[in-house]
């Protein structure tokens, strides 16, 4: 037996016999722990997927030329450019489980109708005058919205105005890709209703605070909320800072409050492996260094700051989006009052019982 120095495992000699028996495995196809053991159970995660910063100055205008170059319609579906991470290998993932893109939709275009097992959402940046039908239902989308298309729905968009529109999607389409339980289907060409109104009867039914109606008493996998409006989010994040100054304990940390957006009829996330937050930070206020199992996506929707990965600092302004891999450590600084979308695996890793965290090296 001989020590590996870069392990310090013991190795068995390299003899003739040896070597014959690892090609005896390979014509098998067969793998043996002990020549690969670092590689597929490290000592903490190693993500393949590396921490990245898209900036919104080049994301956009890239979004606005394939406007006027690519047309939007059936067989290519949608107009959407998927962020890929730098470290997976030039495919369309922001990380091992999540997608993340820019769809750009023009003046009075249509996105034709289909559905697909996957689950998604869209969030606003700017701009609005575009409505998502989804199942058969108009939702407005405007700047700070939250809006879902859980798995399975049919879902398309429509431009009611005279100007271009921009938003960001997210999907689980990594991880259901990798655990092959993908479906889509084609819907109709265009969508099942052109109307505009300003609610969604969807929100008309279930967004009432603390109220539930009694023909929706039985439990839903994902929300059946189909957007979360920015103005009761501006609202819950202002009034969690104003307790603050009362000396109420109402933020996540000094000068940090935060929301996560949930379905009302379990309380738990919106869709079974995607969760949704909003954070507020004041002017001045850095968060402590932390690392969590799992991967987070933010986007800068207010206000500049940074954001420090694995000890990297990224100067971040609207529109900005970043990547945190799994325990990859990051904190967040604000220059000036700062506002950030953020989207995750977490219910993916919760489930599992995977989740770990570690905030300023204190594991939680």
């Amino acid at each position: 037996m001989q020590t590996d120095a870069k392990s310090n495992m013991m190795m068995p000699e390299d003899t003739g016999a040896l070597r014959q028996l690892y090609a005896d495995f390979k014509a098998e196809h067969l793998n043996p722990l002990w020549t690969q053991i670092d590689d597929i159970m490290p000592v903490v995660p190693n993500p393949k997927a590396v921490p990245h910063v898209w900036k919104w100055s080049r994301l956009y205008p890239l979004a606005k030329r394939s406007g006027d170059l690519v047309p939007v319609g059936r067989g290519g579906e949608r107009r959407a450019i998927g962020l890929a991470n730098p470290g997976l290998g030039g495919k369309a993932y922001v990380s091992p489980t999540l997608w993340a893109a820019i769809q750009y939709l023009g003046p009075r275009e249509t996105a034709p109708e289909h559905r697909h097992a996957q689950n998604a959402f869209r969030f606003v940046v700017e701009g609005e005058g575009v409505w998502t039908v989804v199942n058969g239902d108009p939702v407005r989308m405007s700047r700070g919205d939250f809006l879902l298309t859980p798995g399975w729905h049919f879902h398309g968009h429509h431009n009611d105005t005279d100007h271009p529109m921009a938003w960001i999607d997210g999907l689980d389409i990594p991880f259901s890709y990798q655990n092959d339980v993908g479906f889509f289907e084609f819907g109709s060409d265009r969508v099942t209703d052109y109307a505009t109104p300003r609610f969604s009867r969807g929100e008309r039914l279930w967004c009432h605070p603390g109220l539930r109606p009694l023909s929706g008493l039985a439990d839903t996998v994902s929300s059946p909320i189909g957007a979360y409006r920015w103005e009761y989010t501006d609202r819950a994040l202002t009034e969690q800072l104003l307790l603050e100054e009362e000396g109420q304990p109402a933020t996540v940390g000094q000068g940090h409050a935060a929301v996560r957006y949930i379905n009302p009829t379990t309380g738990g996330d919106v869709m079974p492996t995607i969760r949704a937050e909003f954070h507020r930070l004041r002017p001045g206020v850095q968060t402590p260094g932390r690392r969590e199992v799992g991967s987070s996506v933010f986007q800068v929707f207010d206000g500049r700051g940074a954001v420090v990965l694995n000890g990297s600092e990224h100067r971040l302004e609207k529109g900005d989006m970043f990547v945190v891999p799994s325990w990859v450590k990051w904190s967040l600084q604000a220059e000036t009052g700062f506002d950030l979308f953020r989207f995750s695996d977490a219910p993916i890793i919760e489930r599992l019982n995977f989740a770990r965290t570690q905030v300023d090296d204190t594991d939680l």
